[in-house]
């Protein structure tokens, strides 16, 4: 296959495929420099790793976002992608790829806000020098997300047939219970960090507040800046601003139907669960999902 072609798939793929591929490709390239440099990868990461010292975060403030798109090994960034891609599917399935990115970043973010506050706040952390890195707290932000919102979505592991809040509070509670234990204690806060914000997001937009609007703006603004303008023509258009065209009305009316079905759905999800949706309804939920 030609490196062109793999340009125009990675071009062409959804957005939970471009952040699992970014994750894979920096493991690669960081444990490739490590073993031809002959150093760690540590030494490698050192500047975007989250450190726990508040005057360090200050000199690399990056690192509250880079963090999350590095792994300290093999086995670290395989379960990462595979929960990633298990939770990720059910969230593009009923929201935009905006949204899931919202949610991605902004459960780093937390995560990594929890770690910080932890680690210079708990005196069981008072001797303790260490750094965070990892996607972990992202993933638990859209685990949490997916199974508050969606808490009912049926889910087939092997024969068994569960429902997605299951899973999510396994995980949850496997968190808890390694907490007092394990050397990576600032990590594990690291994923309530990330719970947190996925159950306020979900519950707060099923309340109709999308607390993430701001993020997203904020990142169309980010993204402009790097957008060549466009030259306006030199033409003069005449145009009766009172009166639309019968099309651009009826567009406009489809639109609003097309979303008021989709928002009826969405709220049967959260009262019934998804197994209480017609053949009709998911595969209309599905098509309006694809066509984000």
């Amino acid at each position: 296959m030609s490196q062109g072609s793999l340009v125009n798939q990675f071009k062409t793929a959804d957005i939970l495929t471009k952040v699992i591929v970014i994750n894979a490709l920096i493991f690669i390239v960081v444990t490739i420099a490590a073993a031809l440099l002959q150093i760690s990868a540590g030494v490698l990461l050192q500047w975007f790793v989250l450190p726990e010292d508040v005057g360090r975060f200050i000199i690399q403030p990056w690192s509250l976002i880079t963090y999350g798109f590095l792994h300290a090994g093999f086995f670290h960034i395989l379960f990462n992608m595979l929960w990633l891609y298990f939770f990720g599917r059910h969230v593009l399935n009923l929201f935009s790829e905006r949204r899931f990115l919202t949610l991605y970043l902004l459960g780093t973010i937390s995560g990594g806000v929890v770690y910080m506050i932890s680690y210079n706040l708990f005196p069981a952390f008072s001797a303790v020098n260490g750094t965070l890195l990892g996607a972990s707290a992202a993933v638990r932000a859209i685990m949490a997300f997916a199974a508050t919102y969606s808490p009912n979505a049926p889910v087939r592991i092997f024969t068994f047939n569960l429902k997605l809040w299951y899973i999510a509070v396994f995980l949850i509670l496997w968190d808890l219970i390694q907490l007092p234990t394990l050397n990576n204690a600032g990590g594990l806060l690291a994923h309530l960090g990330g719970v947190l914000f996925g159950y306020v997001y979900a519950r707060q937009l099923m309340q109709g507040n999308d607390i993430g609007k701001w993020f997203e703006k904020l990142m169309d603004g980010f993204v402009n800046l790097f957008k060549p303008k466009k030259k306006r023509p030199f033409k003069t258009v005449h145009r009766n601003r009172t009166t639309q065209r019968p099309s651009q009305r009826s567009k406009k009316e489809d639109k609003s139907d097309h979303q008021k079905k989709i928002d009826a759905i969405l709220d049967k999800i959260g009262k019934s669960g998804y197994e209480s949706l017609t053949k009709e309804e998911k595969d209309f939920l599905f098509k309006a999902g694809k066509d984000h």
